[in-house]
């Protein structure tokens, strides 16, 4: 945040890197859950700067939304902010309500200024009725509203999930990224060598680890992620976890020195 901060106050004072003028606006662009970190931003703080230094904040909601929260309503909920305090909440259809697409909330203003100048509304199509109708009913299923509690079983499973796998895995000694309620899990590897090894071992045992190397991460923080899902069930999550641990002796995975130090 203290960086954050800095580059606000930079940014007011100097103005543009060439001519000095003043920027019209400035907008604070952060992920609700960084995809590759498994990390959530600190909402409250990055609203106090917002309003502090009258910038705009955008915020991608793209692995939180439907996810976090106690009736999954995003990182908003997660953290207790109105998010009337957010000038553009942007999030995806792809994941938590399993169907195509996504979706921009804003002002109204800044609603109508997309869709008259957005590349990407001018020349797309609109969304097929059997994709609206799913985002409808997985909207409906999140709220509660379908006459069932199915929304609100799946997003406790997901934190048991979550919990469950997050917790295990870091007992063995594997260095985990993110937060605990988080259910992106990047699992760190380090070596690009291993990387590799470790997701063609995997899939030779029956599991299609998503793996992520340089350029994506720094050069030594190649790291295997795991999206969790409620659908999973804790004989698979059991599973996966032995897997890895069937494998970690030839690959060398896990890189904590905890085990080590409560071993003394």
């Amino acid at each position: 945040m203290k960086h954050l901060e800095q580059i606000l106050r930079t940014s007011i004072v100097m103005g543009q890197p060439r001519t000095r003028r003043p920027w019209k606006k400035i907008m604070i662009v952060v992920e609700g859950i960084y995809s590759m970190e498994g990390t959530s931003c600190n909402l409250p703080k990055i609203v106090e700067l917002k309003n502090k230094y009258k910038a705009y904040l955008y915020v991608d909601e793209a692995h939180s939304i439907g996810a976090m929260g106690p009736t999954g309503r995003g990182i908003c909920e997660h953290y207790g902010v109105n998010p009337a305090d957010i000038d553009i909440l942007m999030g995806t259809f792809s994941k938590s309500f399993g169907a195509a697409g996504g979706y921009i909330a804003a002002d109204k203003d800044t609603i109508a200024y997309l869709k008259k100048e957005s590349h990407a509304q001018t020349y797309s199509s609109a969304m097929s009725p059997p994709v609206a109708r799913q985002v409808i009913a997985s909207t409906e299923a999140i709220m509660g509203i379908d006459g069932s509690n199915e929304g609100q079983r799946r997003i406790r499973q997901l934190k048991d999930n979550t919990k469950f796998f997050r917790t295990e895995l870091q007992k063995r000694g594997y260095i985990l990224y993110g937060e605990l309620d988080s259910p992106v899990v990047p699992l760190l590897i380090c070596s690009i060598a291993r990387l590799c090894a470790f997701a063609k071992c995997a899939l030779q045992n029956g599991l299609a680890p998503v793996v992520v190397g340089f350029p994506a991460t720094p050069i030594l923080g190649a790291r295997a992620r795991f999206c969790l899902s409620a659908s999973h069930t804790r004989e698979q999550l059991s599973w996966m976890i032995d897997l890895i641990e069937r494998l970690e002796p030839q690959l060398g995975l896990k890189l904590s020195t905890r085990q080590k130090l409560k071993a003394k």
